[in-house]
């Protein structure tokens, strides 16, 4: 299972965070956000998938930013559709991968879903809040019972070390979970990331080896 930390927005909070190895790092380009990131990313070991996250914004923007930050991977946290991804997909060079997020509760239904596997390469499943992301509470995992696709998927939304339990519980199942993505559970403040304490999560996260 792969390690996504976002929200990233100082340069030397992203080398430190950056030298503990996420599998991937965001950094979100929605100007409303607190975590709002518009400066430079410094050099990252190679291994480490920068991600940009944006919430309906135009096709320009978005390949403005693969472009000038080298992104690895957008990550899509709005209400965009079938046919804006299906587009975005033509003009993004293959190798950059797409992730749909979808804001989950109790009543979400799975079929909203479908018509979204042919042009993402992940799901990632968040907390519905009052924000597309970073609302520092979880949703209730049992509801991912009801997924019944093969497309792999991020699990989002307030996870932070009292979690991993559940994590562990979760792998345990056959859903197709890709990766776990962190962010305001770690943070000191919005966009500035506790090393030590997400150091102490990475340590624990890589042992379970789930």
């Amino acid at each position: 299972m792969k390690l996504k930390i976002c929200g990233m927005k100082y340069p030397e909070n992203i080398l430190e965070v950056g030298a503990l190895l996420p599998d991937y790092m965001g950094f979100i380009f929605w100007e409303k956000s607190a975590r709002y990131f518009n400066g430079t990313i410094p050099e990252l070991i190679k291994t480490i998938k920068k991600v940009g996250v944006f919430v309906n914004q135009n096709q320009e923007e978005i390949l403005e930013k693969v472009t000038k930050y080298n992104l690895q991977a957008v990550q899509l946290h709005g209400n965009e559709s079938v046919e804006f991804l299906s587009e975005l997909k033509k003009q993004l060079p293959k190798k950059i991968e797409i992730i749909k997020v979808f804001s989950a509760d109790q009543d979400f239904d799975f079929e909203i879903i479908k018509p979204f596997e042919s042009v993402c390469d992940f799901f990632m499943f968040d907390t519905k809040g009052k924000l597309p992301g970073g609302n520092g509470t979880t949703f209730d995992w049992t509801i991912l019972k009801k997924y019944k696709s093969e497309k792999p998927f991020f699990l989002s939304g307030g996870i932070g070390i009292n979690e991993l339990k559940a994590i562990e519980e979760i792998s345990k199942t056959n859903l197709p979970i890709y990766a776990v993505d962190i962010n305001s559970k770690f943070e000191i403040e919005p966009g500035l990331k506790n090393k030590n304490l997400f150091s102490n999560f990475k340590r624990k996260f890589d042992v379970a080896n789930f």
